[in-house]
C-alpha cells in the first residue's frame, strides 16, 4: 500500500492537482483495477463506513449504493422475494446472501443509484459480483474479491471498472480535519456507536417496536449518519426504500423520501410487474419508463405516443384511485430521521407511506405536538437523544 494517490483531478476536472495521501502511515486501500477519482473516493470511504457499521450492528453482510456522498440505498442481506427478485432485475440470478445485500441497496431506487459507486462489508463473491457487472456503476469498494469475482469485474467497462480494495482492520484517527477556504476545520470523528439502546425511550402510546421494526430503525439510523443533512430515511424489510438528503427543510426530506418509497412499493403492483417492455429494451430506460408510468405524467407520454418506443402493447395507466388503493395496502414502516421533526406535518406525510415506527432525537419545542400526530395514527416513536448531521 502507498502513503499517497496522484488522481486526475478533484471534484470538476479544472480542480488540480489532486490526491488522496495519509499524513501518517499508509493509505489503508489497494487499486486492484480502474482509475477512481475525488468523488470516488468520497463515496468509497464513506460508503465504506456504513456497510462496515451495518455489520457490526446486526450481524448480517450489508451493502450500499451511493452517489453524491449519500447512499441511494442500503440494505442487509436477508433472503429476496419473488416480487422483489423481478422488481430488482435478479429473478434470473443464483444470489448469496452478500448479492441479496446489493440487489436492496440498487433496487430501491434505481433511477438515483444509475452510475453508483458500490460498498460491500464482506468479500466480494462472484453472485454479488454479477450483478453489479451488468448496472451501470463507477465503482466498488470491499474488504476482498474472490478470484472469480475480480476477474468479473475487471472485464467491465473495458476493463476500466474502478474495484478497491479496503484494509477491514483500519481504524482511522480520532480527529479529523479538512480545509475550507483555505481554513482548518478540526473535529473529533463520530464514533457514536448506534444500537438498540438508542430505542428505549418510546414515548408515544403505543409502546411495541417489534424485533424487526427495531432492526429497520437501526439501519435507517446507520444510513443516516453518513448521508448528507438534513436526512429522513424510511425503511422495510432490513433495506432503505427511500432516503432523503441534503434538504433545507425536514419536511422536504421526509417528502422526497416518502415520494421514493411510494415509488419503490408501486413498482410491486401486478400491472407495473406485467407490463408489456420490447426485447431489448436497455436497463435503464426500463428504470425510466417505469417510473414514468407510475408518475401522473404517463398520460402525456401516452398522447405523445412515446409508449411505441418501449412497449409492444400501450399498458393502461394507473388512476390516481388505484395507485392510491395500492399504497393504502403498505405498512410496517420504518423512519428515522437525523435532528428533531419540529412540526406533525412530517409525520402526517410519513403516515401516508406506512410508516409505523418512528426514531428521531427529540427536542423540539413542539415535541407534544409530533408526539400527538404519532398517537392519532396508532405509531410508536422512540427519541433517541442523538442528532446525526453529517457534512
Amino acid at each position: 500500500m502507498a502513503k499517497e494517490l496522484e488522481l486526475k483531478y478533484g471534484c470538476n476536472p479544472n480542480q488540480k492537482p489532486s490526491k488522496i495521501f495519509m499524513k501518517q502511515g499508509e493509505l489503508p486501500i489497494e487499486v486492484l483495477n480502474g482509475k477512481p477519482g475525488y468523488i470516488n473516493f468520497l463515496d468509497a470511504f464513506n460508503s465504506w463506513q456504513l456497510v462496515r457499521e451495518l455489520k457490526a450492528a446486526t450481524g448480517l453482510p450489508a451493502a450500499a449504493s451511493f452517489k453524491h456522498v449519500s447512499p441511494a440505498g442500503a440494505a442487509l442481506g436477508l433472503p429476496l422475494s419473488d416480487t422483489l427478485k423481478k422488481i430488482y432485475f435478479v429473478d434470473d440470478m443464483e444470489l448469496s446472501p452478500l448479492a441479496c445485500a446489493y440487489a436492496r441497496a440498487r433496487g430501491a431506487d434505481r433511477m438515483s443509484s444509475y452510475g453508483d459507486w458500490a460498498a460491500l462489508s464482506d468479500v466480494c463473491d462472484e453472485q454479488t459480483a454479477r450483478i453489479i457487472a451488468r448496472e451501470v456503476s463507477d465503482g466498488v469498494i470491499a474488504p476482498g474479491y474472490t478470484d472469480a469475482a475480480l476477474e468479473i469485474l475487471r472485464a467491465k467497462r473495458k476493463g476500466g471498472y474502478n474495484v478497491v480494495k479496503i484494509d477491514p482492520g483500519y481504524v482511522p484517527a480520532p480527529v479529523e480535519h479538512k480545509d475550507v477556504f483555505g481554513v482548518t476545520f478540526e473535529q473529533g470523528r463520530n464514533e457514536l456507536k448506534i444500537d438498540e439502546k438508542l430505542l428505549e425511550n418510546v414515548v408515544t402510546k403505543n409502546k411495541d417496536i417489534p424485533e424487526t421494526a427495531r432492526r429497520d430503525l437501526i439501519v435507517s439510523l446507520i444510513t443516516l449518519k453518513y448521508t448528507q443533512s438534513n436526512s429522513v430515511c424510511y425503511c422495510k424489510d432490513g433495506q432503505a426504500i427511500g432516503v432523503g438528503a441534503g434538504q433545507q427543510s425536514r419536511v422536504h426530506c421526509t417528502r422526497l423520501a416518502g415520494n421514493k418509497a411510494d415509488f419503490w412499493y408501486l413498482r410491486q403492483h401486478e400491472r407495473v410487474l406485467a407490463l408489456p417492455f420490447r426485447e431489448g429494451i436497455r436497463r435503464a430506460d426500463r428504470d425510466n419508463t417505469i417510473d414514468v408510468y407510475i408518475s401522473d405524467d404517463y398520460l402525456d407520454v401516452l398522447r405523445d405516443g412515446a409508449w411505441q418506443q418501449f412497449f409492444t402493447l400501450r399498458p393502461e395507466p394507473l388512476t390516481r384511485e388505484e395507485k392510491a388503493a395500492w399504497l393504502a395496502t403498505m405498512g410496517g414502516v420504518s423512519l428515522g430521521s437525523d435532528a428533531f421533526f419540529p412540526f406533525g406535518d412530517n409525520i402526517e406525510r410519513a403516515h401516508r407511506s406506512g410508516v409505523q415506527y418512528i426514531a428521531q432525537p427529540g427536542g423540539s419545542i413542539r415535541d407534544d405536538n409530533v408526539i400527538e400526530t404519532c398517537d392519532k395514527y396508532g405509531m410508536a416513536m422512540a427519541f433517541t437523544g442523538i442528532r446525526l448531521f453529517h457534512h
